[in-house]
């Protein structure tokens, strides 16, 4: 019999406020701030920078394109009045930018030249939609472990459209590997809360922001005015924009039926159904002051690439907002979702019983759960074991939450879909 595998002690962060960070950091942040304070990090200047480094102009149909440069220039706003970027963050929000544009105008480039991606049909995808901490990510790389399901590696996610001369994924494929050694090097406690690979299954909300679009922007920077004109919109046609790359993704690299995940979902599901009116939607439940408090920690953890000093009592109090939008917004609209292509999971229950949660899933959806995809979980469940980094002992007060408040405020969320 294999011994247990020992797991790390869970820890403490204690130093949100004023980061911490070790020594093989420094070079790195040495080298983004030196790059940072020479940017201009604004429309002009980041569209000039992807159109020098695509050869490509075109960002896409008149229709579209002005609705989009909106939204870069309110983003840019944002960041620039109310980011709080270090130097070192304006060379990572610039960087970030400039590839989500690469990625639009490589995009629009490969549908001129193969408008057959438009008869692409996109059928009965599985979307998980729930807050992060509630297991989505977990169960959403359970499934595409699946080999007869689609899913979006993380650097497939990074680059979607392949570069001219690039058309094996290795080199993309190395360059999210670099990616990640800077935030695993800068952020060595990160893997404790959300572990990401080159290969785990990523969200689309990564493809949604070459739309300069959905609520990426938000979870990595703190940009208030561009959440405000994100939430006053209609998100109808940005969801039009991600099945259009899902199709030239299942153009490029086959695949039939997709496993989608996003947390921006809860608040959208007219939007979602109307763009994928036979999927299956999972919508994932935990106690949302668990879940907050969580959050909370993983995201003022993650302010230090972008902030010198990040301050978590404001990080919180607006993560707070956003989580009750989105709750809030799931309570009003669960119904949209047909009860016949539609489940919820309680993150208890889930933890409790994977298997049987996966098997409701996989019935409801009409797919078959045959050996090959058992098997396949089971290599990703041995390979991955929750908490194999180890927790984070989570301390409110370092946040400024009140549990009873937040308890209180999403009380009736609390009731239809966590309490018994």
């Amino acid at each position: 019999m294999t011994a247990p595998v020992a797991r790390p002690a869970p820890i403490t962060l204690d130093d949100l406020a004023a980061p911490v960070y070790p020594a093989a950091a420094q070079p790195m942040r040495e080298g983004l701030a030196a790059y940072g304070a020479t940017l201009d990090l604004s429309p002009q200047a980041l569209q000039a920078t992807a159109a020098d480094r695509t050869g490509l102009t075109e960002f896409g149909d008149a229709s579209s394109t002005q609705a989009f440069r909106d939204r870069l220039e309110v983003l840019c706003g944002s960041l620039n009045d109310e980011a709080d970027l270090s130097d070192a963050g304006r060379a990572v929000a610039f960087e970030q930018l400039v590839q989500h544009l690469v990625n639009r105008l490589r995009l629009h480039d490969l549908l001129t030249r193969h408008p057959e991606i438009l008869d692409v049909p996109i059928e009965r995808p599985i979307v998980i939609c729930g807050l992060p901490r509630t297991g989505t990510t977990h169960l959403h790389n359970m499934i595409a472990a699946d080999p007869a399901i689609r899913y979006l590696p993380y650097w497939e996610s990074l680059e979607p459209v392949p570069a001219p001369g690039e058309p094996d994924p290795q080199a993309r494929r190395e360059r999210c590997a670099a990616g990640l050694q800077l935030v695993h090097t800068v952020m060595p406690e990160f893997r404790r809360m959300h572990d990401m690979t080159v290969d785990h299954a990523h969200e689309e909300i990564q493809l949604l922001a070459n739309d300069i679009g959905g609520m990426l922007f938000e979870t990595t920077f703190h940009v208030p005015s561009y959440a405000a004109h994100y939430k006053a919109h209609d998100q109808a046609a940005s969801y039009g924009y991600l099945k259009l790359t899902l199709q030239a993704l299942q153009w490029l690299r086959g695949g039939k039926r997709w496993v989608l995940k996003s947390p921006q979902h809860l608040e959208q599901f007219p939007a979602l159904l109307s763009t994928f009116p036979d999927a299956t939607f999972v919508v994932t439940h935990r106690d949302p002051v668990e879940v907050i408090q969580s959050m909370a920690t993983m995201i003022c953890y993650a302010a230090r690439m972008s902030c010198e000093h990040p301050d978590p009592v404001r990080l919180t109090r607006y993560w707070v907002e956003r989580s009750a939008d989105l709750l809030t917004a799931c309570v009003r609209d669960r119904d949209a979702l047909p009860a016949d292509q539609s489940i919820d999971i309680r993150f208890d229950e889930f933890m409790a019983d994977e298997e049987a949660t996966l098997a409701a899933i996989y019935d409801l959806a009409g797919q078959p759960l045959d050996d090959h995809a058992c098997s396949a979980m089971a290599r990703f469940r041995a390979d991955h074991p929750r908490g194999m980094y180890g927790g984070v002992t989570h301390r409110p007060a370092d946040l400024g939450l009140d549990a009873d408040e937040v308890a209180g405020r999403l009380a009736g969320y609390h009731r239809r879909f966590v309490g018994r």
